[in-house]
């Protein structure tokens, strides 16, 4: 294990004003996001809306990583190059999801174990020789008056440590993401005790196996509202109720935290992580993001499946990770979405070849 290596890798992840594009869904999953807007679904269609994310110009300002699924990463762009090293080329660093899914847990009803150990070594070696240089895993953690289940907490945890070592030992920084799940009626309150009982389950884990934590990120929820609350914590609120609670649980040795966006509004998404950083108080690691749908629905129905419309679903990316990238130094402004035209990629920047 390199953890010099590991920590500067880490370190690129959070560099200033960037943060992570997450590209991950598994076929069935952006399939739906396809259909619901009448895209069809094919391993070329897939390539091409991911290659227009990858290629837009300028956008590795703002987009440190990649975070992609086994499909993407076996995939070349129009010209035969790997994607991989599409990204590496364009200063954005390759990363790839190595879970397998979140499966029922036996014995607790109504919970979700995480799984893909299996043979997980010598994946991480084959991803490693493609070009990726971090990998994430994705606990899901439900939650009611009564759930989750110390059992619940515990097999999760243990999973995300086995996964980090072997990560580590492989040379690549794991992303270690426990999310608590934001359906229900629960109030902030109880998402901010249980997301801290999970943080610091985590922890504990990782400790046990001996994970260097100067090279992993934490990709945590953010403290918030139930879906279904009928009183919905404000901006403010949510900011200081999660970054109180990151205080308490998040060693300062881990170099960055990378939310998740867990089906916020992509605006509201990136008000919260703008009013998280704005807040004066101590924070020892760099808070950024690696959002999913909160970076890419926009883009998604801009292009709308059609290769006349790549420059629009690029444009439309562009400024979501402009805005979240003034989000992780507090400077994002509501300026900044009006401003969205001014701040156009350029048109002789934006070029496209056609199959």
């Amino acid at each position: 294990m390199n953890h010099g290596s590991l920590e500067a890798t880490a370190k690129s992840l959070v560099a200033e004003g960037k943060g992570i594009l997450a590209a991950d869904e598994t076929v069935g999953t952006i399939t739906k996001r396809f259909e619901s807007l009448n895209i069809r679904s094919t391993e070329e269609s897939r390539r091409t809306y991911r290659e227009m994310l990858f290629t837009t110009p300028d956008v590795s300002e703002f987009i440190s990583g990649v975070i992609m699924y086994d499909e993407t990463i076996r995939q070349k762009d129009t010209q035969g190059t790997p994607l991989p090293d599409v990204c590496s080329r364009l200063g954005i660093i390759p990363g790839i999801k190595v879970d397998t899914g979140a499966k029922d847990l036996a014995g607790s009803p109504g919970e979700k174990v995480t799984e893909g150990l299996d043979r997980l070594r010598d994946r991480l070696s084959e991803y490693y020789k493609m070009g990726a240089r971090f990998s994430k895993w994705r606990a899901v953690i439900q939650m009611t008056d009564s759930l989750p289940t110390q059992t619940c907490l515990s097999v999760n945890s243990h999973a995300l440590g086995r996964y980090a070592a072997l990560c580590q030992e492989q040379g690549l920084v794991p992303i270690v993401e426990p999310e608590v799940l934001m359906d229900g009626p629960h109030t902030i309150g109880r998402c901010q005790e249980i997301t801290g009982q999970v943080l610091q389950m985590v922890f504990n884990a990782l400790y046990d196996q001996r994970i260097f934590l100067e090279g992993i990120l934490l990709k945590p929820n953010m403290v918030i509202s139930g879906k279904e609350c009928s009183k919905q914590a404000s901006v403010q609120e949510v900011a200081q109720a999660t970054l109180q609670c990151l205080r308490r649980h998040v060693p300062a040795a881990v170099p960055g935290i990378v939310f998740l966006s867990g089906g916020q509004d992509d605006r509201l998404a990136t008000e919260h992580l703008n009013a998280i950083n704005s807040l004066p108080l101590p924070k020892p690691w760099k808070i950024s993001f690696s959002y999913g749908r909160a970076l890419q629905d926009a883009a998604l129905e801009g292009w709308h499946g059609k290769n006349e419309n790549l420059r629009d679903g690029q444009q439309a990316f562009y400024h979501r990770a402009r805005c979240n990238g003034a989000a992780t130094m507090g400077k994002y402004t509501e300026g900044m979405e009006e401003d969205r035209a001014r701040k156009a990629i350029p048109a002789h920047r934006a070029e496209w070849h056609d199959d």
